[in-house]
């Protein structure tokens, strides 16, 4: 059974940092692509980055290019994302999504992504 585990959210303040984590088990998408998205109360699921996990081929929302990194770790099949110079704006619940082709790392939409994780809540105030 496949499992997406997220870790590291938290309350920061405007202009802070951090760092989610998703741990992969069940199996391994050396083949695929990883990726975040969010969600904000009242909205709908955002992408936020996505990472091919054969050569670390990256995608990001216009919204986060500059400030969010997504990167992976073989040795623990693990995806994450390192959040700089966080705004209010990204408030929400971030997931951790997988996709089984490689070319998953492209698409901007939840439909095409095949798991997800629970979620971590991420809170930036002003």
């Amino acid at each position: 059974q496949v499992q997406l585990v997220e870790s590291g959210g938290g309350l920061v303040q405007a202009g802070g940092s951090l760092r989610l984590s998703c741990a992969v088990s069940g199996r391994t998408f050396t083949s695929g692509a990883m990726g975040w998205f969010r969600q904000a109360p009242g909205k709908e699921r955002e992408f936020v980055a996505g990472i091919k996990w054969s050569d670390g081929s990256t995608k990001y929302a216009d919204a986060v290019k500059g400030r969010f990194t997504i990167s992976r770790d073989n040795a623990v099949n693990s995806v994450y994302l390192q959040m700089n110079s966080l705004k209010p704006e990204d408030t929400a619940v971030y997931l951790c999504a997988a996709g089984i082709n490689s070319y998953s790392y492209l698409f901007v939409v939840a439909e095409p992504w095949s798991y997800w994780g629970q979620g971590t809540q991420v809170t930036v105030s002003s």
